[in-house]
């Protein structure tokens, strides 16, 4: 009897230790495929960053969220503007229940989490004619009941349509105030990100989410965009914008209401830091203010690849991360 309890047991252990091993190569590659795992960091990718290849017809908006996990990220931010079936369609409420259902679909078979939706061309919020801007109100309420049925956290959109400081911070206010109610029983954030001139001045942004007081009402700092030249052109890499707002300080001063991060990047150096922005400093900006939600990553050079590019400023983001 004894022998063949030790024959058993001999025998479990090594149908264990085949089954050990063959899961091993298993573990390996789902930590190789998911290079945030070791950090606290949470990455999500902007879809920005694939602009290029969407645009060019290379590949669907759809495919997304596929890309996404294959490149080990954690949240998805759709830009809606890329979805060109929805933005050009007749019926645009069922173009966008449609977007609805295929992405969350798509979230759910790759096991992402849906962070934010980047509302771009559906009017000016900041306009002094108030049809106008009643217009883009409604436009913009679509897209934040998508990202309610989307689980999404916040919506992005921009403040454009006035160029008269005074103007444009009770104009931006109005709209804002008028967003942030109809959002907050959605349990969805309002953000405006410094998007270029006048919203690309931070102390002047800030008075408009000052101004508006709702807890939803907040900001999403970009880590690039502070090009404050009125004609709206130029990049703060390339030294081609006429007059920038201190990089560092912007972040800082939006950070108090900050409800999401967008970590711009353009190009790299031998160590894979970005050459223009300091990303241990930002995110140690972050930090200070107990900044513990998704960073996006959104690159947008041309010196490397779309998809090169995506994994610099992912892989810079988890050593800056490590290192504070």
């Amino acid at each position: 009897m004894k022998t063949i309890t030790t024959r058993y047991f001999l025998l479990l252990l090594a149908a264990a230790t085949l089954w050990s091993c063959n899961q091993a190569p298993k573990q390996q590659a789902e930590t190789a495929a998911s290079p945030e795992a070791d950090t606290s960091v949470k990455l999500s990718l902007a879809q920005w960053s694939l602009h290029r290849a969407i645009r060019s017809g290379e590949m669907s908006p759809y495919d997304f969220a596929e890309k996404a996990h294959e490149m080990g990220f954690q949240g998805l931010e759709y830009v809606n503007q890329l979805y060109t079936d929805v933005v050009r369609a007749e019926d645009k409420k069922t173009a966008v229940a449609v977007f609805v259902e295929k992405n969350n679909e798509l979230a759910a078979q790759f096991g992402l989490q849906n962070v934010l939706i980047m509302i771009d061309g559906e009017g000016s919020l900041s306009s002094s004619d108030a049809q106008t801007r009643d217009e883009a109100i409604e436009n913009h309420k679509l897209w934040i009941d998508a990202a309610s049925d989307m689980g999404c956290s916040a919506v992005r959109l921009n403040l454009y349509g006035e160029n008269d400081p005074e103007l444009w911070k009770s104009n931006s206010i109005e709209s804002l105030s008028a967003l942030s109610a109809y959002a907050a029983p959605k349990g969805i954030n309002v953000l405006v990100e410094n998007h270029g001139r006048i919203s690309s001045n931070a102390a002047a942004l800030m008075g408009v989410i000052n101004g508006v007081n709702q807890p939803n009402c907040g900001t999403l700092p970009d880590f690039g965009n502070f090009c404050i030249a009125e004609e709206g052109y130029g990049s703060v890499f390339d030294g081609s914008c006429a007059e920038v707002y201190d990089i560092y300080q912007g972040v800082e001063e939006m950070m108090p209401k900050a409800m999401a991060l967008s970590a711009k990047s353009n190009d790299f150096d031998a160590n894979g830091d970005e050459t223009f922005i300091d990303y241990g400093r930002m995110l140690g900006i972050a930090k200070s203010y107990g900044y513990d939600g998704f960073i996006g990553v959104e690159y947008e050079g041309s010196r490397l690849s779309e998809i090169e590019g995506i994994k610099a400023t992912r892989d810079l983001l988890i050593k800056a991360s490590a290192s504070l």
